[in-house]
């Protein structure tokens, strides 16, 4: 509700009868060093969608934009940003920038004369425009850093070859002067002496936000990580969504991705300066950090930092430090299986966070995900994660089942709950787009399947029929990406669904969530049939693990338990009984019954794989300490210091 209001004043802010209020003096003085700006983005080719296909898809969503507008707010009331306090009122940034007139105006001229510097050099070939782009962003700091790394992820709003550029974007800058991170800690924290036995000399890190040290708790002699804020980082930013701002909604630029994207550019910054905010705020990033570390309390492959709150605030973060290596570094593994294990759990953890948790990381790249020799995986810095509604993750879910079906139908239906197409388009021609440019089914595909290559696919339909890429999945789409990109690093021959789908099934067969149930149902029983292929296929997948010498995933789950609730939900649920009816009259009993014999053949040698397992894995861990008590009653020291 509170993200509604906002919306709906940000709406305000944004209609014609603001802008035909009088600008203030600053606001005035940008508006003109920004004028040209919005014209050079378009002529040195970065804003450039260049064909007369474009233009048409670009009235497809001019007149989808009252029915998108309309329906806006109710969606963005079903999503939030990773249950943050957000801290971002466009409002407010106004009346700070226009607080410091002359060195607002001197920041919009620094940005227009490097914008106004690429259009000059629009002649150059392609791929130099785009490699200059990429330092000019770099350059400009920041705010501008994150608006490069975003735009690598919208096809709707940048060319493809200044996207592959863009994806090189690097957060990385000089450290500022220790004594200066010393003076900002001890005003949060007290001494650093009183605080920390040890402290590093220098930082381990650095980027445009913030740097980190590494210490040693002088209370528990724990090693942790001290992140500390950039000082006059959020003077910068500030300033700087000022200037992007004005430049969205005050130029033609506004004209532009209103008639391509199909809304308005002023709500594009709104959602990026709520979450350059959330960065800058060190208590909400605490916050995200005990909310992930819950949510993997039960996964121990999955290794997520303690953080300490006492000694946390707005501008200093104190957390566990954790002993990984970056994980595309060769010497992070001890051996191939060890790369094995972390590719899937890299994988898993992804989805986990998408479609269970509904809170998932939004800038894994190599940085932020450290390996440990034995393959689990580690997260670090959550500055930028965000939230998918369960609503949206049972789209999702519904998007996964209808592309495995090849119903392309209603996998652009998907797309409309999703908010990619507006409400009252004819959903037709993409659902025949989406067939033409993805083919086979995804499940078919699934051995010679790249995620890049789909949304590549994808992207070529944003230039044909009104969609656009919401913020919130535009991060998907990009901690997507850099997951695969990750594990191509390390295994050229990756494929992403060989990892994702046996998660997938597992969710369909094991969760017991009706609305899952259900979405079962729609996998196994197709065109009023019950199709055990199909189930086979799901229960084999769902048993499968890269990693060689252990048992299935599925194996080792509570299989009986699995099934007493499985009888327990038939019984409550009269819907999913006469469902399963009339899936099951299509075939005679008999042959139903062979089937389930052959689905019940394959559950026995699951149970016994999974009790041959535990029983091997007992029989280790007592045959580890016997060892460990002879060793021990061997060693004569430790028997006469007792014995003393």
């Amino acid at each position: 509700r509170v993200r509604g209001r906002r919306f709906r004043a940000r709406c305000a802010a944004a209609s014609p009868e603001a802008d035909a209020e009088t600008p203030s003096t600053a606001e005035s003085a940008v508006r003109r060093v920004l004028g040209p700006v919005a014209r050079a983005l378009h002529a040195g080719g970065l804003l450039s969608r260049g064909s007369d296909a474009v233009d048409a898809a670009g009235a497809s969503a001019a007149a989808a934009v009252p029915a998108l507008d309309a329906t806006r707010a109710s969606f963005d009331d079903g999503i939030g940003f990773c249950r943050a306090v957000t801290r971002y009122d466009p409002a407010e940034v106004a009346r700070e920038a226009e607080a410091t007139p002359l060195a607002t105006v001197a920041r919009a001229c620094k940005v227009s004369s490097a914008f106004l510097g690429l259009w000059a050099g629009r002649n150059r070939d392609v791929k130099e425009q785009a490699e200059r782009s990429r330092a000019v962003l770099a350059e400009l700091g920041p705010c501008f850093i994150k608006v490069g790394q975003n735009l690598a992820n919208r096809p709707d709003l940048v060319r493809e070859d200044f996207m592959e550029e863009l994806t090189r974007l690097q957060d990385r800058v000089p450290p500022f002067p220790d004594a200066e991170a010393r003076k900002l800690i001890e005003d949060e924290i007290g001494p650093i002496e009183e605080t920390f036995s040890s402290f590093s000399a220098e930082p381990v890190a650095a980027a445009s936000i913030g740097q980190v040290y590494r210490g040693t708790l002088r209370a528990d002699g724990a090693e942790v990580a001290i992140k500390v804020q950039r000082p006059g980082v959020r003077p910068v930013v500030v300033k700087d969504l000022y200037v992007l701002r004005l430049l969205a909604t005050r130029t033609a630029l506004a004209g532009y991705v209103r008639r391509n994207v199909g809304c308005d550019a002023g709500l594009l910054i709104d959602e990026f300066g709520e979450k350059m905010f959330e960065e800058l705020d060190f208590i909400q990033e605490a916050r995200n950090l005990s909310e992930f570390r819950a949510n993997f309390m039960d996964d121990p492959s999955v290794k997520i930092p303690f953080v300490y709150e006492h000694l946390s605030g707005e501008r200093v973060l104190v957390m566990e430090w954790i002993d990984g290596v970056r994980c595309t570094d060769a010497r992070a593994f001890e051996n191939p299986r060890a790369v094995r294990r972390f590719m899937r759990m890299g994988v898993e953890s992804g989805l986990r966070q998408l479609l269970e948790f509904g809170l998932f990381h939004g800038d894994p790249h190599p940085g932020n995900v450290l390996a440990m020799p034995n393959g689990n995986i580690a997260y670090v810095d959550f500055g930028n994660v965000a939230q998918i509604s369960r609503a949206n993750q049972e789209s999702l879910i519904d998007a996964l089942v209808h592309a495995m079906n090849g119903d392309y139908d209603g996998l652009a239906k998907d797309l409309v709950n999703l908010g990619f197409i507006s409400p009252g388009v004819d959903v037709a021609p993409i659902a025949t787009g989406l067939r033409e440019v993805w083919g086979e089914t995804l499940a078919e595909a699934r051995y010679k399947f790249s995620f890049r290559t789909l949304t590549s696919q994808f992207n070529k339909l944003l230039f044909k029929y009104p969609i656009r890429v919401p913020e919130r999945f535009s991060l998907v789409i990009r901690a997507l990406l850099t997951q695969e990109g990750i594990c191509l690093s390390l295994d050229k021959d990756f494929q992403f669904l060989e990892s994702a789908f046996p998660y997938v099934a597992r969710r369909l067969l094991t969760d017991s969530d009706p609305a899952l149930r259900t979405r079962l149902l729609q996998v196994i029983i197709v065109e009023g049939k019950f199709e055990w292929q199909r189930l086979r296929e799901l229960v084999l997948l769902a048993n499968s693990d890269p990693i060689p010498g252990q048992p299935g995933l599925l194996a080792r789950l509570d299989l009986v338990g699995l099934v007493w609730e499985s009888v327990k939900l038939l019984a409550r649920d009269a819907d999913l009984r006469r469902t399963l009816r009339a899936g099951f009259a299509a075939d005679p009993f008999v042959y139903h019954l062979r089937q389930l014999t052959s689905i019940a053949a394959i559950l026995v040698n699951l149970f016994v794989a999974a009790w041959a397992a535990r029983t091997v894995a007992a029989y280790r861990r007592a045959l580890r300490t016997v060892e460990k008590a002879i060793v021990w009653r061997r060693r004569p020291s430790t028997r006469s210091s007792f014995s003393s």
